[in-house]
């Protein structure tokens, strides 16, 4: 029993560190109320227990399990050759896998932080706070599995990965997304500034000339659709490296995404503050 206690005591200890590390990194990009980003790590931390959930009915009704159906596509594969062929049951599952975890994540968000936006900026920070939280459970879960089954020893390599390179790769797939979600957040005024210089998607430019009145709901839609997308596919393409043992490229990859996010932080349209909101 006391074993089993410091192993739970020491795999929160484990998860804490990178948590600590990445927070100040970007707290540092964009300060914010530390109440409000303890809500938002909680609500990121707590957005995994209904993922767990949803794998713990799966014995009891097995059709809601997604992943069944996924094994139709076992014999097909995605590929140029036959050195770089990638089993489409694997894509299609990696990118279930994204949809639900940023999904959950952005929900987190929404709940704990979205009343506090006054910029763009802010939506992208609290989506990585969020991010934090999720990460911070599932190291968890990870480092107790490893320790439980493994032992303390083979604790080490995975402790160093997960909070070098996983960590950071749901702060990443977050903060893109957070980015998206807060273009929706702030849709009608965007869309009005947009349409004042001629910055705009000619869709929405002929749904405004037609005097569509639900032109600034469908381009929140449409925003945060965008959003989802593109980390839920990022996080996919994350994932296949892993499963394929491409770890090599995996550096290059968080590297430009880490750089891609502080350009994001960098946009001055980003750090504006918006007055109107949108009810997001």
């Amino acid at each position: 029993m006391l074993a089993n206690y410091m192993q739970i005591v020491g795999s929160i200890g484990l998860a804490v560190v990178p948590v600590f590390i990445w927070g100040y990194v970007f707290y540092l990009k964009k300060p914010e109320k530390r109440r409000i980003m303890f809500i938002t790590f909680m609500a990121g931390a707590t957005s995994v227990f209904p993922i767990l959930f949803y794998k713990y009915l799966w014995q009891f009704f097995p059709w809601i399990n997604v992943f069944r159906y996924t094994q139709a596509f076992n014999d097909d594969y995605i590929g140029f050759s036959r050195i770089v062929e990638i089993p489409l049951s694997i894509i299609i599952t990696f990118v279930i896998v994204g949809v639900i975890e940023e999904f959950m994540k952005n929900v987190a968000v929404r709940i704990s932080a979205s009343d506090e936006f006054k910029n763009i900026d802010d939506a992208i920070q609290f989506s990585i706070i969020a991010a934090l939280g999720f990460a911070f459970t599932e190291n968890i879960m990870y480092f107790y599995n490893i320790w439980m089954h493994q032992g303390a020893i083979d604790i080490l390599t995975p402790f160093i990965f997960r909070s070098i390179f996983s960590t950071f790769a749901h702060i990443m797939f977050s903060g893109i997304f957070g980015y998206f979600y807060g273009i929706a957040h702030f849709a009608e005024p965007i869309l009005r500034d947009q349409l004042k210089t001629k910055k705009i998607d000619s869709f929405f430019e002929l749904l405004y000339r037609w005097k569509i009145k639900d032109a600034d709901e469908l381009f929140k839609k449409v925003s945060i659709a965008k959003g989802l997308f593109i980390a839920a596919s990022l996080h996919a393409v994350y994932n296949i490296f892993l499963e394929m043992n491409w770890t090599f490229i995996l550096l290059p990859y968080l590297v430009i995404g880490y750089i891609y996010l502080n350009y994001l932080f960098d946009l001055k349209n980003n750090r504006k503050i918006i007055e109107v909101r949108s009810n997001c």
